[in-house]
């Protein structure tokens, strides 16, 4: 625990915040991490650009602290948010820690978001979605690093704008199996997209990143990420020859439906599974507008099927820039 080292011995850290249009939300973040208990908070740095990896890089140049302590304005942090983070990075002698992603709504599509993060059809067993898992691990939510040691490995990659945290950790493992640590201690609570749009929008990109990821690295199978892509294809490969050849009689027309329909199957699983607490750990609204069983269910439904969609997009896309037209980045 820290309390056994003196404040002198505490390492001081630089907290990083890579935002953009979040007027609403920042203050609150910030005068919450300036009465953290944490005592060698050193600074507060502000992100002004609008690409995410090139702002923590520049922050990385600029900063004084022995820690560089990522955070981001669509999350809620405990009071020992900080705290939790260097304990971790202490005892555990990794390179990099951080808590799980644990998801929260205000609104009826937000909650249908937070339910979809529970199913295994978007978490896919990842132990940063386990609020409860202690041990390493291959990523984590948000990120606290030793300064020298992020430096030491060049930093993010700028050539992605999303997923730089996923290939700057796999970086790291490639130098230490050990290099990344989740402690259930470590809370921090998500919003999600508030809409639709925003969603796709989000996934799209994410998996675009995904895609620049598993050709650095190449060793990496990384096949839970590209189950979605490789699902899809498969669809769409079998429909198309049995439209050309209908002799082979393939019905991928129940194929199609079923990829439809299972994931509002999942989603009435999910929503019953959760419903008991949910209004008590996962909805942070008004208790006026807390979303029906029939709200959740649709919503979860609709996030579920778009999720594996906009990663096929966001991936095929970045795959045709690269085989075809050549291209390696964003």
């Amino acid at each position: 625990m820290l309390n056994q080292y003196s404040v002198n011995s505490f390492p001081f850290v630089s907290l990083v915040i890579p935002t953009y249009n979040e007027a609403a939300n920042i203050e609150k973040l910030i005068r919450g991490f300036i009465s953290t208990f944490y005592l060698n908070l050193v600074e507060i740095i502000y992100n002004p650009l609008k690409i995410q990896s090139a702002g923590l890089n520049l922050s990385l140049q600029e900063c004084i602290g022995d820690i560089f302590l990522i955070s981001e304005a669509h999350s809620d942090y405990a009071p020992d948010y900080i705290e939790r983070c260097i304990e971790a990075l202490l005892e555990s002698k990794a390179l990099n820690v951080g808590g799980a992603q644990r998801f929260v709504a205000k609104t009826p599509f937000q909650a249908g978001v937070v339910l979809a993060s529970k199913s295994f059809l978007d978490s896919g067993g990842a132990k940063y979605r386990n609020p409860n898992y202690n041990g390493y691990t291959d990523t984590v939510y948000l990120e606290c690093f030793w300064t020298k040691e992020l430096r030491n490995a060049s930093g993010f990659d700028v050539s992605q704008i999303t997923n730089q945290d996923a290939e700057l950790n796999q970086k790291l493992l490639n130098r230490n199996p050990q290099a990344i640590y989740i402690s259930s201690g470590i809370r921090v609570w998500y919003y999600p997209r508030k809409t639709w749009k925003s969603i796709c929008i989000q996934y799209f990109k994410y998996n675009r990143g995904r895609y620049l990821t598993s050709i650095k690295h190449t060793k990496q199978l990384q096949l839970r990420g590209k189950l979605p892509f490789l699902f899809i294809s498969a669809t769409l490969v079998l429909s198309l020859i049995d439209f050309i050849v209908p002799q082979l009689s393939l019905h991928t027309e129940a194929l199609i439906l079923s990829g439809l329909v299972f994931p509002f199957g999942e989603s009435l699983r999910t929503t019953f599974k959760f419903r008991n607490e949910f209004t008590t750990e996962l909805w942070r609204g008004s208790e006026d507008e807390i979303p029906s069983t029939l709200s959740l269910w649709f919503f979860c439904g609709v996030t579920l099927l778009t999720m594996p969609i906009a990663h096929f997009y966001g991936y095929g896309y970045q795959l045709v820039r690269h085989k075809i037209f050549k291209v390696n980045a964003w």
